[in-house]
């Protein structure tokens, strides 16, 4: 079976801000930029044939706080990335905690947009 997510847009309202802040948190070289006549994209680094998702500015994103919530890997250990959070702009509303040993950790953030995402990893 296919996975069940094939894309994923995070809003943006300021497309450099919210590179620099997922770059930071990750620690990403960088992220390609496009810009499709009307709004701007900024791709999270995906492996050919991987999920992949972007950061997206235009007139219908809008940051929320509210609705679906997206889990990024933060692999091996999400405390690395939470560390970042708060120096790169964003704000931590639960932090590190066990889902189960199984299933490993998560925490809960807003970044620099306004949205609420998450941190997922094994330990």
């Amino acid at each position: 079976m296919a996975n069940v997510i094939n894309w994923f847009e995070v809003p943006a309202s300021d497309i450099d801000r919210a590179v620099k802040f997922y770059c930071t948190i990750f620690g990403y070289e960088s992220m390609q930029k496009m810009n499709f006549g009307g709004f701007e994209m900024a791709f999270f680094p995906a492996e050919q044939g991987s999920l992949g998702g972007a950061l997206c500015k235009g007139s219908s994103y809008k940051p929320a706080q509210e609705g679906v919530t997206i889990y990024f890997n933060a692999n091996p250990d999400l405390s690395a990335a939470l560390s970042k959070v708060e120096t790169a702009g964003g704000q931590i509303i639960l932090p590190k905690r066990i889902i189960t040993e199984e299933y490993g950790y998560m925490a809960v953030i807003i970044d620099t947009e306004g949205n609420k995402v998450a941190l997922h990893s094994q330990n």
